[in-house]
């Protein structure tokens, strides 16, 4: 049984931020989760990157200079090929995630591959199978997997504290203004609410669920083909059921439940930022708060802590989220786009 609270609440088992092993990363795509990425690691843990690189010379130099990066590389290979770089965040566009993990994978790198780990189940295999051939350790950036609160759920559901687990929920919005040139309505290149925002609610689902042995999805298209909102319900080989949903047109609080016959389990901020949750068991409520003091993409550090400590043990892949979790979830995704009808098979 879990190190326990009154009231039966987990204490979350999370990687330290500091005083693990320290991996010497480089980041190829220096955007804008790159950004919130590099400047969470450096601010909370002792992790840190040694190499940038970007299509664009000048790109990579700006980049490096904000963040005290030594070395800036104008294209991929350069950083690729570098021998004192341990481990390749890959933060490109959707579209980009597939080739280069398969090139930095070849190239005998670790990785970490910005969620969704590529655009179809057929590229997350992929990719996984690439690196298990080349026996170097990968993993999707599925940093809300790493926050303490989804630990805290986690360990609720493996000691069955929370009864049957019937019914699971998650909301996720992010309003965004139609632009038929931009590639967020693309669904050559990834475009679309399922690869942006819907991955977090599968996500989620599948993490208290397993599998779904079922999916039923209606959903909208932008008249670029890519869809803008997604509701999905979802069902288990054990009768449980989900019902989680995504949408570009409107925005949502991103709660999320999960709902068993002892107890329940209520985010009450967004489940995908470091959260507060209320905790009901056997018909005793508690409020807890993370004291980590990490707030919004803060909460990136987690993951890049676990992912060192992973690869100092000797791992091939999370032991939380596997690759076998990222391709399930996206076929999932796969399923869900080829219902509502954004989902290319040309």
């Amino acid at each position: 049984m879990s190190e326990r609270h009154p009231m039966s609440v987990p204490v979350p088992r999370v990687t330290p931020l500091r005083g693990g092993s320290v991996l010497r990363w480089g980041v190829l795509g220096p955007g804008g989760i790159a950004e919130d990425w590099v400047s969470a690691v450096h601010r909370h843990t002792d992790q840190r990157v040694h190499a940038v690189a970007s299509r664009s010379q000048e790109r990579s130099e700006a980049f490096g200079q904000r963040h005290g990066i030594p070395r800036r590389y104008q294209g991929y290979q350069g950083l690729l090929d570098d021998d004192d770089i341990d481990v390749v965040y890959i933060s490109v566009p959707h579209a980009q995630h597939h080739p280069l993990a398969l090139e930095a994978i070849a190239a005998g790198k670790n990785v970490l591959i910005e969620k969704p780990i590529a655009l179809t189940a057929v590229q997350a295999e992929e990719i996984a199978q690439a690196a298990k051939a080349a026996g170097v350790f990968a993993m999707e950036a599925m940093w809300s997997r790493y926050l303490p609160q989804s630990d805290i759920l986690a360990q609720l559901l493996d000691d069955g504290a929370l009864g049957d687990v019937r019914l699971v929920t998650a909301h996720l919005g992010w309003q965004w203004t139609y632009d038929p040139e931009h590639p967020n309505f693309d669904p050559a290149v990834g475009g679309g609410v399922m690869i942006d925002a819907g991955v977090y609610s599968l996500w989620f689902a599948h993490s208290v669920l397993g599998v779904p042995t079922s999916i039923a999805a209606s959903g909208l298209l932008a008249p670029t083909g890519a869809e803008t909102e997604a509701l999905i319900s979802l069902e288990n080989d054990r009768g449980a059921r989900g019902m989680v949903s995504a949408s570009t047109t409107v925005t949502t609080p991103g709660l999320a439940a999960v709902y068993g016959t002892a107890g329940s389990v209520s985010y009450e901020t967004s489940f995908v930022f470091p959260a507060r949750l209320r905790i009901t068991l056997n018909g005793a409520e508690q409020v807890w708060e993370d004291e980590s003091g990490l707030v919004g993409r803060d909460g990136l550090a987690w993951q890049a802590a676990a992912l060192a400590s992973y690869v100092a043990e000797g791992r091939t892949q999370s032991p939380l989220h596997s690759l076998n979790d990222s391709v399930a979830v996206m076929r999932s995704i796969d399923e869900v786009r080829r219902q509502i009808g954004s989902l290319r098979t040309d």
